[in-house]
C-alpha cells in the first residue's frame, strides 16, 4: 500500500499550521457553527422539521445504492463544514487533499457547504425521501443527526474491503457508537471533546475539580458558565451524579435538569453560551466552564492563565462523523478517501490543523514532526487514561429529543 510521506510537506505548509494553533482560526469558528445545530434551531422548529418534513412513514432499513461509476469516473463530491480542513499558507490549496489526488488520479470536489446540521438536512431531505441521488459522494454530519440518517435508512452500508486502514486504525474509544454498532455505516472525522476550563488568576485559589465545585462552590457564584448544548451540558452534569449518559432514563435526565437550575435560581451559572465563553473565560469574567477541547487547544496557546482539567466522573466526547448517502455516485472513492484519511501522515496533518480529537491511533510520531506540542496534547491525541474517561450521550427517539429539548430550552431561556 502507497503511504502519505510526510517529508514532502513545505515549510509553508508546516509554518501555517504551527499559526493555526496559536491564532484560534479553526477551531473557534468551526465550533461558532456547530453551536447552533443541537441547541435553540431544534426547539424553534429543527426538531418538528426532521420529524415531519414528509419522510416516508415507514422509512428504510438498508441503505440504497445506485450504480458505482468509480471506476470509470476518477471524482468524488465531498461536502464538509468550513474551517474544517487543512489549507497551505496561501489558503487556496488543501495539502492532503492535493496528496490523495496525486496519488489515486482521484479528483476531489471539495465543498465548505456545511453551516448547520439542520439547514444541511432541508439541503439533501428531499431528495433522500424522494431516492434520488444529492449530487455528493460523502457527508460530514454530527453524530445525531448521523444516527438519524442511519435510522431512515438514507445512507449506505460502508464496503469493509475498500476501509482496511480505517478499520485498523480507528481509536477504540470511536469503535462501537449506540447508533453505528461497529462502525458499518460511518467513520469519523474527528472527536468533539468536553472538558472543564478554568481561568488560574481568576479563580484566586478557589480549587476545581468538578462539575459539583463549579455548581455547589458559594465563591464562584456569578463566574460559572455551562454550554448551551444540551448534550454536552446534561451530559457532564449526568456524569457528575454518578450517571452514565449513555445508559441514562428519563427520571435521570429531569434530576440533572433540576441540579442546573437550581444552580441557575441561586446565580451560581453567569450563563449559557456557544464558544463565545472564550473570551469571557481568558478576561477572567468566568473563573471555570464547560468547554469544547478544539477551543481549549488554542486559549492555552494565547493566554497562560487558561488550563483544564478532566473529572474523575469522566467527559463527555461526541464526534463529526463521513458518511455515503443514497444513490451516491463515486461510493468506491469515497470509501478510499476515508480510508486515506486513516493512514497516520494525513491524519496528523489534518490534525495539526483544525485541533480537535483525532480519531486515528498511530499517529503521535508523524504529528511530533509537525508540532511536537501537538503531539503531547490530551486534546488532540487523548491517552489511554484520558480515553478510558470518554463517554458518548446515548443516540435519543425523536420523541425522547423533542421532550428534552424543551425542557433544556426553558432551564436556559432559549
Amino acid at each position: 500500500m502507497e503511504q502519505y510521506e510526510p517529508d514532502r510537506l513545505s515549510p509553508a505548509q508546516v509554518a501555517a499550521m504551527r499559526r493555526s494553533l496559536r491564532n484560534g482560526r479553526a477551531a473557534l469558528s468551526r465550533r461558532s457553527l456547530l453551536r447552533a445545530s443541537a441547541g435553540g434551531a431544534l426547539v424553534a422548529g429543527g426538531l418538528g422539521a426532521l420529524s415531519a418534513c414528509g419522510i416516508p412513514p415507514a422509512a428504510q432499513t438498508s441503505g440504497v445504492s445506485s450504480e458505482d461509476h468509480s471506476a470509470k469516473e476518477k471524482t468524488v463530491s465531498f461536502s464538509n463544514w468550513t474551517e474544517y480542513m487543512d489549507v497551505d499558507e496561501s489558503e487556496k490549496h488543501h495539502p492532503t487533499l492535493d496528496a490523495f489526488e496525486k496519488r489515486t488520479g482521484i479528483t476531489v470536489k471539495y465543498t465548505e457547504d456545511i453551516n448547520d446540521n439542520v439547514e444541511f438536512f432541508g439541503k439533501i431531505k428531499p431528495q433522500l425521501a424522494a431516492g434520488q441521488s444529492t449530487g455528493r459522494d460523502l457527508i460530514c454530519v454530527t453524530d445525531w443527526l448521523a444516527a438519524r440518517l442511519i435510522r431512515f435508512g438514507w445512507v449506505q452500508k460502508l464496503d469493509a474491503s475498500n476501509l482496511p486502514t480505517a478499520y485498523a486504525n480507528l481509536s477504540q474509544q470511536f469503535r462501537s457508537p449506540d447508533w453505528d454498532p461497529g462502525r458499518a455505516y460511518s467513520y469519523p472525522w474527528t472527536g468533539i471533546s468536553t472538558v472543564i476550563a478554568y481561568n488560574k488568576k481568576a479563580l484566586d485559589g478557589v480549587e476545581v475539580t468538578s462539575v459539583s465545585d463549579m455548581l455547589d462552590n458559594p465563591r464562584l457564584k456569578g463566574r460559572v458558565g455551562f454550554l448551551s448544548e444540551m448534550r454536552d451540558s446534561v451530559g457532564m452534569t449526568l456524569l457528575d451524579m454518578g450517571k452514565d449518559p449513555g445508559r441514562f432514563t428519563d427520571d435521570d435526565y429531569d434530576a440533572a435538569i433540576a441540579r442546573l437550575q437550581k444552580a441557575v435560581d441561586k446565580g451560581q451559572i453567569r450563563r449559557f453560551t456557544g464558544n463565545d465563553y472564550t473570551s469571557d473565560l481568558t478576561k477572567g469574567d468566568l473563573a471555570a466552564c464547560l468547554a469544547w477541547a478544539g477551543d481549549v487547544v488554542q486559549l492555552k496557546a494565547d493566554s497562560p492563565d487558561v488550563d483544564f482539567l478532566i473529572p474523575d466522573s469522566g467527559y463527555l466526547t461526541s464526534t463529526d462523523n463521513l458518511l455515503v448517502p443514497n444513490k451516491a455516485r463515486h461510493k468506491t472513492n469515497a470509501e478510499r478517501l476515508i480510508d486515506y484519511y486513516y493512514e497516520p501522515g494525513p491524519a496528523a496533518q489534518l490534525a495539526a490543523y483544525i485541533n480537535y480529537v483525532c480519531p486515528v491511533d498511530g499517529v503521535k510520531e508523524e504529528l511530533a514532526k509537525i508540532d511536537e506540542d501537538a503531539a503531547n496534547n490530551p486534546l488532540i491525541l487523548p491517552d489511554k487514561a484520558m480515553a478510558a474517561k470518554s463517554r458518548a450521550f446515548r443516540s435519543l427517539s425523536a420523541k425522547e429529543e423533542t421532550a428534552y429539548e424543551e425542557k433544556f430550552a426553558k432551564l436556559t431561556g432559549a
